[in-house]
């Protein structure tokens, strides 16, 4: 066995960006670009009126003062004289600032006839004007790469670019595999057991960026594992769930090698996830996961969401881990690097952990409640309530912020 950090430097080792696409800047929200943007242009282009009110010179601003209005300046239509002094112009929000003018005066601070405004006292507040480039200037970088956030395509489409380079999704063609399996809404009896894990698999690597789909059931038969292979072969990565393990009817590795798998590692120090394996079927990445549903999906968050955002051009990042204090205590840990369902629960604004009472790598509805991966290393002691412990979320989004493998 190897250990979890050297299992997943040898899936990115496999891990690849998949290629890029143009697309409408419409379409780029939660994709990664791919390229560098460059700002053509100042943003704002020209002094713009923070709020309605008019156009005027600072100086004439005094308590009482009487001021002729000679046009307006609405958002998108510039007022092509100047501001002299004894005028203004009616000006809105977002409107270009006139020349000669260096203060907008709120309508709140004015009574306005229609053709004269009069100063009612001397404003304390700010003049409310957005300078030109007070957002950015030209030659402001957006670099890639970068997962593009609602507020990054606004702030792409600012800058002009109606189409962005972006990664593609990574294909995940995912294989479920098993005699006993079958696809939820099928006939069951009662030697079945639902195909739940696949369809685990794919939201999780969905949610990261990936393009799942789940194939049909590969059965323990040596046909029907090659037919699945065949059908996977165009993807950027395949994902196998079960079958891994070295009893008689395990067929995944086997079958695997007769058609050129290349072995990057078998089985780690990891619970729950022992019988996992890596490699490549023809240049094509391959990871075969347990068949347990529970060692499956912390699998597929320990393991393939690093891997998926490496395929994205996001650069090789483990799972960022955070500490918090338990709520309760827990017993010494095994020989493997064990990563444990848990709940947070808040006392006095602070996070704290509590581990579920049952880790068996079946219970699916304890996975479910838990929204944290307390992380516990070989052989670690028992550990007291209060004492901090790394973990792992399950429901936050992945940050990239944390040290490269």
């Amino acid at each position: 066995m190897i250990s979890v950090e050297m299992a997943l430097g040898r899936i990115l080792d496999l891990a690849e960006p998949s290629g890029t696409e143009d697309i409408p800047i419409v379409e780029s929200a939660g994709r990664v670009l791919a390229g560098t943007l460059v700002a053509t242009r100042d943003q704002p282009p020209f002094a713009t009126s923070a709020m309605d009110g008019f156009a005027v010179r600072d100086a004439d601003i005094q308590p009482g003062a009487r001021i002729v209005v000679i046009g307006e300046a609405p958002a998108g239509h510039r007022f092509p004289g100047e501001v002299r002094p004894g005028t203004a112009v009616r000006i809105f929000t977002g409107g270009e600032v006139p020349e000669g003018a260096d203060r907008v005066l709120i309508q709140e601070d004015a009574e306005f006839d229609g053709s004269t405004l009069v100063v009612r006292e001397r404003p304390e507040s700010g003049r409310y004007i957005r300078p030109a480039g007070g957002d950015y200037r030209a030659g402001m970088r957006i670099a890639a790469p970068r997962h593009l956030r609602p507020s990054s395509v606004a702030l792409i489409a600012s800058m002009g670019f109606a189409r962005v380079q972006v990664y593609l999704k990574p294909d995940i063609a995912i294989i479920p595999t098993g005699n006993e399996l079958i696809m939820p809404g099928e006939a069951s009896g009662d030697d079945r057991i639902i195909a739940s894990s696949g369809f685990g698999i794919a939201a999780i690597l969905a949610e990261h960026g990936a393009s799942p789909r789940i194939l049909p059931i590969a059965r323990d038969r040596e046909d029907s594992i090659r037919k699945a292979f065949a059908m996977a072969e165009d993807a950027d990565l395949i994902v196998t769930v079960g079958g891994a393990s070295e009893g008689d009817y395990d067929l995944i590795r086997p079958v695997a090698r007769k058609m050129g798998f290349r072995e990057s590692f078998y089985k780690l120090a990891m619970r729950p996830g022992k019988p996992v394996m890596a490699g490549a079927i023809k240049g094509t990445p391959v990871v075969g996961l347990p068949g347990n549903p529970v060692s499956a999906l912390v699998c597929s968050h320990v393991l393939l969401v690093p891997a998926v955002r490496a395929m994205l051009g996001l650069g090789r990042h483990a799972l960022p881990r955070r500490q918090a204090p338990l709520l309760e205590p827990i017993a010494a840990n095994g020989d493997r690097e064990h990563y444990m369902r848990a709940t947070s629960i808040y006392q006095s604004r602070q996070r704290h952990l509590r581990v579920a009472g049952r880790q068996d790598s079946s219970l699916m509805s304890v996975l479910d409640q838990a929204d944290a991966l307390v992380v516990r290393a070989p052989s670690d002691p028992p550990r007291q309530a209060g004492e901090l412990v790394d973990y792992c979320d399950l429901i936050k989004p992945f940050d990239t912020n944390n040290e490269h493998l």
